[in-house]
């Protein structure tokens, strides 16, 4: 007679499901927003996303590691943009989806906290850098370079002063000043980007 071998349910690492893992980002993201870096606590996005705690620790062994994770994956897919044929038409792709990022309801109140507190923590700020800094300039770069390879721009352009040209202005109104932006004042930053990167 044959034994009948009972195969066991994955647990652990094994079982990370993706409901749940959306889930808690959606709950990082909001106790984020409601309390700041600081006050959050793994038990009060446990709570929100109604997991067990060993849920989150399955994903990350600590808060930072989770609030990392979270924001770079919410982060750096949004700093790729389609090429368009033209520097003026990647730079205005650029400029908006720097926008979306920085005007979204919730990472909108996250992003000068988590500024504030990186200021703080050395440790939270190469994180961040390493995560979603360097990549989202990764990425902001490569419309540059097509433009290069198009003959838009100069082969020798300065790829770290522009990107700070193109990033700057945006995140310098909307999240420092959090002054108003009319309609065409993306079109008409990237005119004006479009002649400082060729002069």
């Amino acid at each position: 007679m044959t034994e009948q071998r009972t195969r066991r349910a994955p647990t652990g690492a094994a079982l990370l499901q993706p409901h749940i893992t959306s889930a808690i980002t959606d709950a990082v993201l909001h106790e984020l927003a409601a309390r700041g870096y600081g006050r959050l606590s793994m038990e009060a996005v446990a709570r929100r996303a109604e997991v067990s705690k060993s849920a989150l620790y399955r994903r990350w062994p600590s808060k930072q590691d989770m609030v990392i994770a979270v924001l770079s994956e919410f982060s750096v897919a949004q700093a790729e943009v389609s090429d368009t044929g033209s520097l003026r038409g990647d730079l205005l792709a650029t400029l908006r989806a720097v926008r979306d990022w920085v005007t979204h309801p919730l990472f909108a109140t996250i992003l000068p906290d988590l500024v504030a507190e990186a200021a703080r923590n050395p440790t939270l700020a190469a994180a961040i850098a390493a995560t979603i800094g360097e990549p989202r300039r990764a990425l902001g770069a490569v419309p540059l370079r097509r433009a290069i390879d198009r003959g838009e721009l100069p082969a020798d352009l300065d790829l770290e002063l522009a990107l700070d040209l193109v990033a700057a202005p945006v995140y310098w109104r909307l999240t420092v000043r959090r002054a108003p932006a009319p309609p065409d004042h993306l079109e008409r930053l990237a005119d004006h980007l479009v002649r400082a990167l060729r002069g």
